[in-house]
């Protein structure tokens, strides 16, 4: 599987799957690492000018990011769970939110033979949450997020940068 798989559970729930050609420790480092990060965070046209990330249980984590346009997205949370590197789990919370109450995100990464996949489960706080969020092109923004990413890993598994 190389495309992001989006499956919807019970009523507040998205989950999403993608499988990666680098170790886990690897991915796991780049959904937590603030360099590797600011290179692949955000649809095409989208970059984070702003990461901040306290990698510890009750930390938190900050991200602003600038559009094609100039427009600016900024989100944030709290980490509830780190299992490096197996698990992340975090609060969700956007500046502009068009929907009610915090998301709860939890990233598993599975690995085998170099390979590595991530399960990302979104529950969100109400059912018109999640349904507020599949009409918006999150999937298309998250699919583009996660090419990019592959092209970050490919050149630090390449090169031998993996700490």
């Amino acid at each position: 599987m190389n495309g992001l798989a989006v499956t919807l559970h019970g009523d507040r729930e998205i989950r999403l799957s993608r499988d990666f050609a680098a170790p886990r420790h690897l991915v796991f480092a780049a959904f937590t690492r603030p360099e590797l990060l600011m290179r692949w965070w955000g649809a095409r046209g989208w970059h984070l000018v702003e990461c901040e990330v306290d990698l510890r249980v009750g930390g938190r984590w900050r991200f602003v990011s600038r559009g094609p346009q100039g427009d600016l997205m900024a989100q944030g949370g709290t980490y509830r769970e780190i299992d490096v590197p197996a698990r992340l789990v975090c609060t969700e919370l956007f500046d502009d939110q068009s929907y009610p109450g915090e998301t709860l995100v939890r990233h598993d990464f599975t690995g085998s033979a170099g390979r590595t996949t991530v399960v990302t489960h979104l529950r969100y706080a109400t059912t018109q949450g999640r349904d507020t969020v599949l009409r918006y092109p999150m999937t298309r923004g998250l699919a583009e997020a996660f090419d990019r990413l592959t092209a970050v890993l490919h050149t630090n598994t390449t090169t031998g940068a993996t700490s």
